[in-house]
């Protein structure tokens, strides 16, 4: 791979002329090989030479970690059971039509698995109680990447929020150009010219993975973050997600910030995908990091230890390539958390076509992990496997929905109740109870960072009632592809 570099220093972010960005100022809204090193050689020394002080906890009754986790578990083993129960009647019933083993499997795809997965979720937002971030230490030298690609109507906008962070340690921005063909190269290298933190490196076009892995090799900050090109970084972000470090236990070697829509108000599809990141996925990610392993730090905004980034190989030519990365840094014996106070804007997909493929994407990557290592870290039986074990559920949930709830619901409408009836619609109130927990602990997250959460009512009942009947089919789409080897498309 050919590589240019124009610029580069490491030195205090340069700050521009205004106030800090807050949501007025947003629009509407193959891979490398495992090195064989034992765990510990993943453990940071950023975090024992960085760390502040002897962190002291709030004042409120301490539940051990080991208990908390395992409350969440029995709180969803109790709910599949009770679940169990009251379905007996309706496995006899359905079994009558299409056999009792195949009814089993309806049942438990379509309500059981759904019923245990919420409850054993809401219960680890609830438990959960991360160690307050602190910022009166040392804060360790950093480098932002941002990966870009033909990105010249978003770069400007995404390197002028970058460089108002306010990082109280060294900082450097690089973007590393995958062989752009339009004036992306010629609006970095400005950038560069102005600012002396910012660095452009121009590699010829090899994809994602590659141009990152070579932008790697040039980094000596002890750690490295991540952006991508349209992802706008709020000024306290990179603070924050790096105090989430400093405070986690050593071991920890990445952190993933909170991406949310920043174009939710285009149309009904944007609505919706802003409460899909503001509830679904960063539900997900609080209730695995109480399994103290979050298993996807996205590239779209996550801090990394650098020496244990280089140890793994860097990011594995994926098509979910950040997927595929965290989870090498956990078998390899790191730890991977999240920071809800670390917020990021992006662009979410506005038709339909667009966020079939992304969705697709998402779905294969998950399957590419799950291939690769994802039985080694079932057999690690950390907390995090827990979380590890149900993205294995993920393709039978999303068949049993396709093939079998949908079907149900056209049945109910003819009043024909045998898969789709009352039972199935317990479901439904957990669902809203898990949404408005994640709310509250969201609009308490906005609060503390001075962001206002708008009001998107109509995105947030098609969220409810309607987003799950078009994300199942195309996870399912994106299972398949992924099962035959097919293309890779973008």
């Amino acid at each position: 791979m050919s590589i240019t570099v124009l610029g580069g220093c490491i030195a205090q972010p340069m700050r521009l002329l205004g106030n800090s960005p807050t949501t007025r100022d947003l629009p509407a809204s193959d891979s490398a090989t495992l090195l064989s090193a034992p765990a510990p050689r993943l453990v940071s020394r950023v975090e024992r030479r960085h760390r502040p002080p002897g962190v002291k906890r709030r004042h409120s009754v301490y539940i051990p970690l080991k208990l908390r986790i395992a409350l969440t578990f029995v709180a969803g083993a109790l709910w599949f059971c009770f679940s169990l129960w009251l379905s007996r009647s309706w496995i006899r019933t359905l079994g009558h039509d299409i056999s009792t083993p195949l009814a089993i499997l309806v049942i438990t795809g379509i309500a059981l698995i759904p019923g245990y997965l919420n409850i054993q979720l809401i219960s680890s937002i609830l438990l959960d109680s991360p160690r307050p971030l602190r910022f009166d230490g040392d804060f360790p030298q950093i480098t932002l990447l941002v990966a870009a690609y033909n990105e010249e109507d978003s770069i400007a906008e995404t390197l002028d929020y970058a460089l108002r962070a306010d990082y109280p340690g060294h900082f450097e921005l690089v973007v590393a150009d995958d062989g752009s063909t339009d004036r992306t190269r010629e609006i970095v290298a400005e950038y560069a010219e102005r600012y002396p933190c910012v660095r452009l490196l121009a590699a010829e076009h090899g994809g994602k993975a590659n141009t990152l892995n070579a932008a790697l090799e040039t980094v000596s900050t002890p750690l490295t973050a991540t952006i991508d090109a349209d992802t706008l970084l709020m000024p306290y972000s990179l603070k924050h997600a790096v105090a989430r470090l400093l405070v986690s236990p050593p071991d920890t070697v990445a952190v993933a910030g909170s991406v949310l829509v920043r174009n939710s108000r285009e149309n009904m599809l944007t609505r919706a995908q802003e409460w899909d990141y503001f509830l679904g996925i960063a539900s997900v990610k609080r209730g695995q990091a109480l399994l103290q392993g979050t298993l996807v730090a996205q590239g779209a905004f996550s801090v990394y230890d650098t020496t244990a980034l280089k140890l793994v190989g860097g990011w594995p030519n994926r098509i979910g390539e950040d997927i595929v990365l965290t989870w090498r840094m956990l078998l390899q014996g790191g730890r991977s958390v999240f920071e809800p106070t670390a917020v990021a804007f992006t662009d979410a997909p506005s038709d339909w076509g667009a966020f079939a493929r992304q969705r697709r994407r998402w779905a294969r990557g998950m399957i590419e992990g799950l291939r690769d290592h994802g039985l080694g870290m079932l057999s690690q039986l950390k907390f995090y496997s827990h979380a590890v074990a149900v993205n294995f559920l993920f393709p039978f949930v999303d068949l049993a929905f396709t093939l079998a709830f949908i079907p149900g619901i056209l049945l109910a409408m003819t009043g024909n109740f045998a898969i789709v009836g009352p039972m199935t619609l317990l479901v439904l109130p957990l669902n809203m109870v898990l949404g408005g927990v994640m709310f509250a602990y969201q609009r308490r997250v906005f609060k503390a960072v001075n962001l206002r959460v708008r009001k998107n009512r109509r995105g947030l009942l098609f969220y409810f009632f309607c987003y799950q009947f078009v994300m199942s089919p195309i996870s399912l789409a994106g299972y398949s592809l992924e099962a035959v080897r097919a293309r890779r498309a973008w």
